[in-house]
């Protein structure tokens, strides 16, 4: 893939899919589901042994009120993740992927990793959970 600073939203959601491919995950990509007649949508399904990650990437610019907007998401997506966990009975775990680091780790259910530290957090996701407490 090109530099991802060019990517569209559609090339950065395709790039976290392919990592969560890399890393042994039953991938679903925007998936679309209807819980009590109302539609829902993630952008990126990870499912590996009994977890199940549910992704929103996020590709913002350099804006000044990119954390507030973020935020604002997040509750959206933890929202959504509940959702998600009531109607496939999956433990869902939300997780907010940006472009940048806005330096944030947990916000309204959500965590947090930028797009260069998610193949870390993928190597290291048993004790990142467990020390964040999900």
């Amino acid at each position: 893939m090109r530099d991802l600073e060019d990517a569209t939203w559609q090339e950065f959601e395709e790039h976290i899919r392919d990592i969560l491919n890399h890393h042994d995950f039953q991938v679903q990509f925007r998936k679309v589901f209807k819980k009590d007649g109302r539609g829902h949508q993630i952008d990126v399904v990870g499912i590996r042994k009994d977890l199940c990650l549910c992704i929103d990437g996020k590709k913002y610019g350099r804006g000044r009120c990119r954390s507030s907007s973020l935020k604002r998401e997040a509750l959206k997506h933890y929202k959504r993740c509940l959702v998600h966990e009531e109607a496939f009975g999956l433990k869902s775990i939300p997780l907010i992927v940006s472009w940048l680091d806005d330096n944030m780790v947990v916000e309204n259910g959500c965590i947090f990793v930028p797009v260069h530290m998610l193949n870390d957090f993928l190597l290291n996701l048993d004790a990142v959970l467990e020390e964040l407490a999900f």
